[in-house]
C-alpha cells in the first residue's frame, strides 16, 4: 500500500513537470524578449555536479548541498 502511494506520487510529479514545461514554453512564446537562465544537478552518490548560469546555478547549488546532507544523514 505504501509503495503504491509513492509510485502514484512519482507519476503525478512527472506529469506536473511536463505540464510546467508546456506552460512555460507557451508563455515564453506569447511574450516578448526573454532571457534564459537555468541550472541543474547530477548526484553521483553524495557528490553533486552542478551546472548552469545565473540564479539557476545558485539555487541548484543550494539544493545540491541539501541533497548531500540528506543523503549523508540517511546513510548513517
Amino acid at each position: 500500500m505504501k509503495g503504491e502511494i509513492i509510485i502514484l506520487a512519482g507519476i503525478a510529479l512527472i506529469f506536473m513537470g511536463f505540464l510546467l514545461v508546456f506552460i512555460g514554453t507557451l508563455v515564453s512564446s506569447l511574450g516578448g524578449e526573454t532571457e534564459v537562465e537555468g541550472g541543474g544537478v547530477i548526484m553521483i552518490g553524495p557528490v553533486p555536479i552542478v551546472f548552469g548560469t545565473g540564479r539557476g546555478a545558485t539555487i541548484a547549488t543550494i539544493l545540491a548541498v541539501v541533497l548531500m546532507v540528506l543523503w549523508i544523514v540517511g546513510a548513517s
